[in-house]
């Protein structure tokens, strides 16, 4: 017996030796980095079953948010492990300025919004958000309280410990502070209104500063949580299982947040990572991913009448919309951050 199996083990050695390995000793691999949550859940049920079986690949998921993600490419950037990195669209211009993007190969632009498109095409967006309220609906209704309508109503004492915000580090926090900045008379460029308005105003009626999407649906389910500042497709997303909330837009405007990914640089890219982008954007996943999500389509065969995109920032409600200058806001984010944990979230 032994003898006899002598020769099968040589020859496979010998492949091996040669670079050779068969099928079956080999498993192609594709890494992508993106949000967990929602986000998560409607990728590993509608998207990446099917791409692995399309493309004869395993994908391994690391959710994680945009800073993270980011993060992770800046400790790794001189042996990249990541393939696919799906951010908001400021670190995604960090990473991009970073060197840490390729270009995507064989983009089809003429079916993408404008909005969705990045210079070089080093990386494409696959959803869009606006930035705004979430309320439990029935609670407000039986409290008897008016729906907010502005920023400024976040400073309402009636949501004393009932308001979550998630933190600096997660965009919707982010443009929480530049908000009350652009209120108070400032802006990206003059921040100080922000954090007056955070830490004298707004701060005492937080309950938790919250990244987690799946800790930020559990605060609601418990009771904890009445109002939050989030983005209309997490809201949407939390709307379709059914728990009685809704987005509101703010007078002022809902900043607007870009989901994109890009192919991860290295020196040899991985070309299924661009094979996966170009998925993510193609007018079957946008539908999924707005009907699933309520995320706003960057496809345009994407049909935005759906019932599903009744909070996603498209038609009347994208005149709303405001896009913040991310060269400003990237050039000061590390010192907001360290000012921000100082005196904000202590």
């Amino acid at each position: 017996m032994q003898n006899r199996a002598l020769p099968a083990i040589a020859a496979v050695a010998a492949l091996l030796i040669l670079g050779a390995t068969p099928a079956w000793a080999q498993q192609k691999t594709l890494i992508v980095a993106a949000y967990g949550g929602s986000w998560e859940q409607t990728l590993r049920k509608f998207v990446i079953p099917d791409f692995e079986a399309k493309h004869a690949v395993k994908i391994e998921y690391v959710a994680g948010n945009s800073t993270d993600t980011l993060a992770k490419l800046q400790a790794q950037k001189a042996n990249q492990v990541i393939d696919v990195a799906i951010v908001d669209d400021g670190p995604m211009y960090q990473a991009i300025q970073l060197g840490f993007c390729a270009k995507i190969e064989g983009l089809a632009k003429d079916e993408l919004y404008e909005a969705a498109k990045f210079k070089d095409d080093k990386a494409v967006a696959v959803g869009q958000t606006g930035t705004g309220f979430m309320i439990n609906t029935k609670v407000f209704k039986d409290k008897g309280w008016a729906i907010p309508s502005s920023w400024n109503d976040l400073k309402d004492p009636r949501y004393r410990k009932v308001l979550v915000i998630p933190p600096i580090n997660n965009t919707y926090g982010l443009y929480t502070l530049m908000m009350f900045a652009r209120i108070g008379g400032g802006g990206e460029k003059s921040i100080e209104p922000g954090f007056r308005a955070m830490k004298d105003e707004v701060n005492p009626n937080v309950l938790v500063y919250e990244p987690s999407p799946g800790k930020m649906t559990e605060l609601f389910q418990s009771g904890q949580a009445l109002i939050a500042v989030w983005g209309t497709g997490r809201v949407q997303a939390f709307a379709n299982t059914g728990f009685p909330v809704d987005f509101i837009y703010p007078k002022e405007g809902a900043p607007i947040l870009l989901a994109s990914a890009c192919p991860v640089a290295k020196a040899s890219v991985n070309a299924l990572a661009h094979e996966f982008i170009k998925t993510m954007i193609s007018s079957d996943v946008q539908t999924v991913l707005a009907k699933e999500m309520g995320n706003g389509p960057v496809n345009k065969n994407v049909d935005v009448n759906m019932a599903e995109l009744k909070m996603a920032p498209v038609g009347e409600r994208a005149k709303l919309i405001i896009t913040p200058d991310w060269d400003a806001i990237n050039a000061n984010r590390e010192e907001w951050t360290k000012r921000w944990n100082r005196e904000v979230e202590r």
